[in-house]
């Protein structure tokens, strides 16, 4: 099996190459279902993603036909319990793979849009060249909106009040000061569990739900932040800046500020008067930009880039732009003597 890997954010994403075992299904979001139920995907999956090949806080994709003509290319993204439905900072990796590659023709100079079908819908990676050398990308997401507000947990540290929203994949929020937690990676351990808590003791909410489509129900992650207060961005204020970790799945870190879980923030910064258009103007680039961090210092910048209503709800279309890199290529192999090579995890 081969794979080409990259990281965004210091968030790895493993692309399948070769190896892959047909997965059937008329759309993207099938194919997911499938591969959630059929072993021979599913011990694919492991076999790339476990150890010792790869970790429990390893991330990827299988690429996979899109839905029709109109993007690119479809994919499954997976981690250590499965396959998700959204994956910003692969998105971003998939555009940069695209361009790099040459899958994707690009102009060395100027913006090339990567469409790629995914689980929770269609998105741009939009990739910005110059001198035919990748500086940027920018992952145009899914309609994102709120679902929740103010959602009383009890925890092990008291009861803690959580916002959900929707950026391709559902995400609780809750400032991590809640917690007695700063993002930090000293408290790295006490962030896990946390955010582990808070997803399991809403997994099966009413917040929790897709409001037309189960199969992208679920508390996907746990969003623990630091609010950072208000920056000043060329001549325009009250640009928010905060840092964040992302818990999800079972207790995986994204190393990341969280493509998907930054769309989520969009929709909820929104929703609060803090991004969108600046008051009183009307013309492009004027809006807020927030300055997403992560646990290990890197960084997302993110916009509302236009409103819409989905399921009676109002939603935002947010864009994050951030960057990705290529760290290797493998060709993984399995001797059928091994007794733990199938993949296993410690963590």
């Amino acid at each position: 099996m081969t794979t080409i890997d990259y990281h965004t954010g210091g968030e790895p994403f493993r692309i399948a190459t070769s190896g892959v075992p047909e997965i059937r299904g008329a759309t993207v979001r099938d194919r997911r279902e499938y591969a959630r139920n059929s072993r021979t995907v599913d011990a694919v999956r492991r076999f790339v993603c476990h150890e010792p090949r790869g970790h429990s806080d390893m991330y990827g994709c299988f690429p996979v036909p899109p839905d029709d003509d109109g993007a690119h290319l479809g994919v499954l993204f997976w981690h250590k319990d499965g396959f998700s439905t959204a994956c910003g900072h692969g998105t971003i990796a998939l555009g940069a793979w695209a361009v790099e590659s040459g899958l994707v023709p690009a102009a060395p100079d100027g913006t090339t849009d990567v469409v790629i079908d995914v689980p929770s819908g269609r998105v741009t990676a939009r990739v910005a060249c110059r001198g035919g050398v990748i500086e940027s990308v920018t992952f145009v997401s899914v309609a994102s909106y709120v679902l929740g507000r103010d959602v009383p947990v009890r925890t092990a540290r008291g009861t803690v009040l959580v916002d959900v929203a929707y950026g391709g994949a559902i995400y609780a929020s809750v400032p991590a000061k809640a917690f007695g937690l700063t993002v930090s990676a000293e408290h790295h351990d006490a962030l896990i569990a946390a955010g582990r808590e808070v997803k399991n003791a809403l997994a099966d909410s009413e917040v929790a739900r897709h409001p037309s489509d189960d199969r992208l129900s679920g508390i996907y992650g746990t969003i623990l932040y630091d609010d950072l207060g208000d920056t000043d961005l060329g001549g325009v204020g009250g640009n928010p800046h905060q840092r964040n970790v992302t818990i999800f799945a079972d207790g995986e870190v994204d190393r990341s500020p969280c493509g998907s879980g930054t769309a989520a923030r969009v929709a909820l910064l929104a929703a609060d008067g803090r991004l969108g258009p600046v008051h009183g103007s009307h013309e492009a680039g004027s809006g807020r930009v927030l300055r997403h961090d992560s646990i290990v210092g890197s960084t997302f910048t993110a916009r509302v880039a236009g409103t819409t209503e989905v399921e009676g709800r109002p939603a935002v279309l947010p864009e994050v732009e951030g960057m990705a890199y290529r760290t290797g290529e493998h060709r993984f192999t399995l001797d059928p003597r091994d007794p733990v090579g199938r993949g296993f995890l410690l963590r």
